[in-house]
């Protein structure tokens, strides 16, 4: 097995781009659909160096709901390495939002799947106040609904950020009109695109997750300053948890331009969350 220390990237700098934490003393939301790990921040810090990586975005889990507190204490210790997702409903007052922003918030995120609470029509009014902030919207949905979505998805004002290489639930072919429909997002230079968590949505299995490795290596192809990595630590409601090592040199076997994995790894991840 691949031990992280020869996986880790090797630049200052490193960022994930997609973690969870979950700490006991916080009580789960009513909507949410199972019982996380538990997966405190100091599991996470101990790992962190040994993948090489100095920086982390916390998502808000759908565990909490729109309870952020824990997401908030998390950002607290972790300071200037950590930027957040959290989960605030649309028409937040003003005032909140600029308190979030400066307890390193830098998002929020729809999740239209199950345990997600924000609905598709919220999606505007959020957007543009994440805009007027310098936010992103984090959005998460079948993959397959791209063509649907893609009109309203691309009149959005704002940073958009999809998750897991597009999260097509049914694995889609790279000439498909759901993926034709994520690159013309991508062409449109307000869209940044996640390539993580292969396991999740992957038919052909680890480790090389063949059938997200022909979109994710399109993807790191045509948009390198689009793409973003994310480990989807401690990667909750996976039957077996993924190797983490593994997760990152499935990136690296996917761009052979070390130029391009410095981009993802870190340039991308410092211009949209502000490092």
């Amino acid at each position: 097995m691949l031990s992280p220390v020869d996986a880790a990237p090797g630049y200052p700098g490193a960022c994930d781009c997609h973690i969870h934490i979950y700490e006991e003393a916080y009580p789960l939301a009513a909507s949410a659909v199972s019982r996380p790990p538990n997966a405190p921040l100091s599991a996470y810090r101990a790992m962190q160096p040994l993948l090489g990586l100095s920086r982390a975005i916390l998502v808000q889990p759908t565990a909490y709901g729109a309870d952020n507190r824990c997401l908030l204490a998390a950002l607290e210790q972790l300071g200037a390495g950590a930027r957040g997702i959290a989960v605030v409903p649309a028409g937040a007052d003003e005032a909140e939002l600029e308190r979030f922003h400066r307890k390193g918030i830098r998002g929020v995120r729809y999740i239209m799947l199950a345990g997600g609470i924000l609905p598709w029509d919220g999606l505007p009014e959020s957007a543009a106040q994440c805009a007027a902030l310098g936010w992103n919207i984090n959005l998460q949905f079948d993959g397959r609904e791209f063509p649907e979505r893609e009109s309203m998805l691309r009149g959005l004002p704002g940073r958009l950020v999809i998750d897991h290489t597009g999260k097509f639930l049914e694995p889609v072919a790279p000439d498909s009109e759901p993926f034709a429909a994520l690159c013309r997002l991508l062409d449109g230079g307000r869209c940044w695109i996640k390539l993580s968590a292969p396991y999740e949505t992957s038919r052909a299995g680890p480790p090389h997750y063949d059938d997200i490795a022909c979109l994710a290596s399109v993807l790191a192809r045509r948009y390198p300053e689009r793409c973003l990595w994310g480990s989807n630590w401690p990667h909750p409601g996976a039957a077996t948890a993924p190797d983490d090592a593994q997760l990152l040199e499935w990136l690296r076997s996917l761009v052979d331009d070390e130029s391009v994995c410095r981009k993802i790894w870190v340039d991308n991840p410092a211009e949209l969350y502000g490092f």
